[in-house]
Parts: C-alpha cells; structure tokens; sequence
C-alpha cells in the first residue's frame, strides 16, 4: 500500500533580494529564462503570445522548454492564479497543482514552492515527488546564484545532456 504523505511536497528558499524581483522572476517569460527554462512561451485566452517582459495572468496557458532537452520534450498546462503581487499557482506535469508563495521574514524574501496532486507510484523511475522535487531544489538554488551572484548553473549543451538520458 503506498502512502499519501509522498502526495505532495514543499520547497523554500531564501533570497537576498525584494520580493517584486523574485514574482518577475517566475511571473514573465523573460524571467523564467533566465533561470528555469530554455524557452517559456505564455498565451492569453485569446491565443496571443505575451511579450517577454509581460506578466502571466490567471487563465493563461504556457509551453515550457528546458535546456538539454529538444523541442519534442515540453509541458504544458494553465495558470491558475497570478495576483500580481505574491501567488502564482500552476498545473504541473498533468495533474500536478504547484503554488508558489512569495513573503519577506527576517530581512529577507522568501519562495515556497508546494506541489500537491502528485499521483502516487510504485515505479521509483515513474516518481514525480522524488524527481520533481529534487529538480525544484536545484532550481530554487539556481535562482538564488543567478539573482545573487550572477552565475547561471544550468547545463545548456544538448549534446552533454543527451549522454546522461
């Protein structure tokens, strides 16, 4: 019998910088860019394409490529909130529900990143909580080097990662 704790997990991190640069940082194509994603394609209910530097809203619909994959491998799914400000809640990897919070404490900003809904599995190799958690880790560091430090961590060649598949 599996579980239900391995249902959902959280992430947080902590960042030196305000709270409206970490909600740009995951609320615009550009943003997402920067960090995240190879490419991060947003569509308004009407089907345009938003500008990089324009924020999501709620309802829209997104594509997302990362670095070391090609075009053949992509998620899709829909916004569900963006208030602008603090929440931003998405589908993620189907059925997935991810919401990430933004607040300061202590003098610093903080993202917590909860993804729920997660099927459960008895493959190991089918686990999203454990994949998809460990990939949010690494990107919530790499979030904190590139806004930081400047550093972008993420492999970018495709023919390095393709030997690790």
């Amino acid at each position: 019998m599996l579980d239900s704790k391995w249902s959902s997990f959280k992430v947080t991190g902590d960042y030196n910088t305000d709270i409206r640069s970490l909600y740009e940082a995951w609320a615009t194509p550009a943003g997402l860019e920067k960090w995240f994603l190879r490419k991060a394609n947003f569509y308004a209910i009407a089907g345009r394409l938003r500008d990089p530097e324009e924020f999501i809203l709620k309802e829209d619909t997104y594509e997302w490529y990362w670095h070391g994959w090609d075009d053949s491998t992509v998620e899709k799914g829909e916004i569900l909130e963006a208030n602008g400000t603090d929440l931003i809640k998405f589908t993620f990897a189907k059925d997935n529900i991810v919401t990430v919070e933004f607040s300061s404490r202590n003098g610093v900003s903080i993202v917590q990143l909860t993804q729920e809904n997660i099927a459960l599995e008895e493959d190991p190799a089918k686990n999203l909580f454990v994949q998809c958690q460990v990939g949010w880790t690494f990107y919530f560091a790499n979030l904190k080097s590139v806004l930081e430090g400047g550093v972008d961590l993420r492999n970018k060649k495709l023919e390095v990662s393709s030997n690790f598949k």
